[in-house]
């Protein structure tokens, strides 16, 4: 039986896996489907830098093969599959949005999570777009333009995974492997209407290491929270060149349905005031804590015991800026964005004292967190406080804010203090732009994020319209 290839560009991974079982379609089918969708959307939103039909093709053939035999060679076995262009892919070249980086120099091995990916039989389609080595929130480059939302082409798809949420939500394959050092992830993935996670740090290992250090994850961006702890499961474990890497993990998949009855769960919708959050944004996320609170779950509203630590955020990013651009010459970095190229002048002034302190900011919150979820599960916020806004721009044209996490104060906390976060939509404002609703968990408790998640899918809650196309 043959499906209608518009359709299979519409299905989850787990959906397209049983349809593989039952013999419905075949991975060829389905990556026809996505190379298909890849080459109307391209145009519309530019979420691609690389696209391998060929060898797509040839892959999903090799699958369609075991899966006539019923012989998958793993849990993804025939799925499309993008990789955010940060990440390395054994023979192609990782551009990272940069005009530094050579075009002709391909990669000779796989970053681990890319590497798990090919081994659990996932069709790799292509790489998507991000800014300038992930620097910002927003996804633009000096090498490959301005990506733009799914749900309004003039608006941003958010960053600096901002390819990725664009190619997921417009039916370019179900998986994608984006990275997340100050909210990269959640942000593009509450902008475009996708279930985003940046895991625990070290429980996707990573390599090469992040000029951003240990601010920098690596993570599942999916239709659904199913899919993505079916990713997490495939990309999790150890590997020797991640030296910060976590050891095995519990399968999260095993929980997923365990639902959120009896869990103690914070809510808290302005950080006690420090954030203004537009109104739309506001009650789309209210509700979504209704939900939770009508599965059974104790809420309340409390705020988390720190204030806004932006400032020792900074002096971490742009020092990781720093060193980033410190290997290239001074013609090299007039290439560069011209806002990078600001971040690292001014990261490249602090001093050591000064970068430990920020340090020990980082720590101090840290043990706040530990703290505040002894006696809460889970922590939800407003992923955002407001939805996508003109392409282009590092941030709202109209706001008095200038650098980029200073309209992200619910994401880069969290990566100070290594827990996981997720972005689930719950919601459009009235210009059809998606809302996202953040859920944290204490460190190394990924499956309680991801059980929350799946319930709100499960109730209909994080259910949205297709973007129109």
């Amino acid at each position: 039986m043959t499906a209608d290839r518009t359709e299979l560009t519409e299905l989850t991974a787990c959906q397209l896996l049983a349809g593989y079982r039952r013999g419905d379609f075949s991975p060829v089918e389905a990556t026809r489907a996505v190379l298909d969708r890849i080459e109307r959307i391209q145009p519309l939103v530019n979420a691609f830098v690389r696209v391998d039909a060929d060898a797509a093709l040839d892959a999903a053939a090799a699958s369609a093969a075991r899966w006539l035999r019923q012989e998958p060679c793993g849990p993804l076995d025939g799925v499309p599959a993008t990789v955010k262009d940060l990440l390395l892919q054994r023979g192609v070249p990782a551009l990272r949005g940069s005009r530094t980086t050579g075009a002709g120099v391909a990669a000779s091995e796989d970053s681990p999570s890319v590497g798990r990916l090919r081994d659990a039989g996932a069709v790799l389609i292509g790489r998507t777009t991000t800014p300038e080595f992930g620097w910002k929130g927003v996804t633009d480059s000096p090498r490959h333009g301005v990506t733009g939302n799914p749900y309004d082409h003039s608006r941003t798809a958010g960053g600096s995974s901002g390819g990725s949420a664009a190619a997921v939500a417009y039916g370019a394959g179900p998986l994608s492997l984006g990275t997340d050092g100050g909210g990269s992830i959640r942000i593009p993935a509450a902008f475009c209407g996708i279930f985003g996670l940046k895991p625990t740090y070290g429980r996707v290992p990573l390599y090469p290491p992040s000029a951003f250090g240990t601010l920098s994850h690596v993570g599942p961006m999916t239709r659904d929270a199913a899919d993505a702890a079916l990713l997490l499961d495939v990309i999790s474990g150890a590997d020797w060149r991640d030296w910060s890497h976590l050891g095995p993990a519990d399968a999260v998949t095993d929980r997923l349905g365990e639902g959120v009855r009896g869990l103690r769960i914070a809510y808290s919708p302005s950080f006690g005031g420090q954030v203004a959050v537009a109104p739309a944004v506001a009650a789309a996320v209210r509700k979504a804590v209704g939900a939770l609170a009508s599965l059974g779950a104790y809420v309340e509203e409390a705020d988390p015991d720190f204030a806004d630590p932006v400032e020792s955020f900074h002096t971490l990013w742009s020092a990781g800026a720093a060193r980033l651009v410190q290997p290239l010459g001074p013609a090299q970095r007039k290439e560069l964005d011209p806002g990078l190229r600001e971040l690292a002048a001014t990261g490249a002034r602090f001093s050591a004292v000064e970068y430990l302190a920020a340090v020990d900011v980082r720590m101090e919150l840290g043990r706040r967190m530990g703290r505040f979820h002894t006696a809460y599960d889970l922590l939800v916020t407003p992923t955002l406080p407001i939805t996508a806004f003109e392409a282009g721009a590092q941030a709202p044209l109209s706001s008095r804010h200038r650098r980029w996490a200073g309209w992200t104060p619910f994401t880069y906390p969290f990566n100070m203090t290594q827990q996981p976060a997720a972005s689930v939509p719950c919601g459009l404002d009235a210009d059809g732009l998606p809302i996202g609703v953040q859920l944290v968990a204490a460190r190394h408790a990924d499956a309680l994020v991801l059980r929350a998640a799946h319930a709100l899918y499960a109730s209909g809650t994080a259910t949205l319209p297709a973007p129109p196309l």
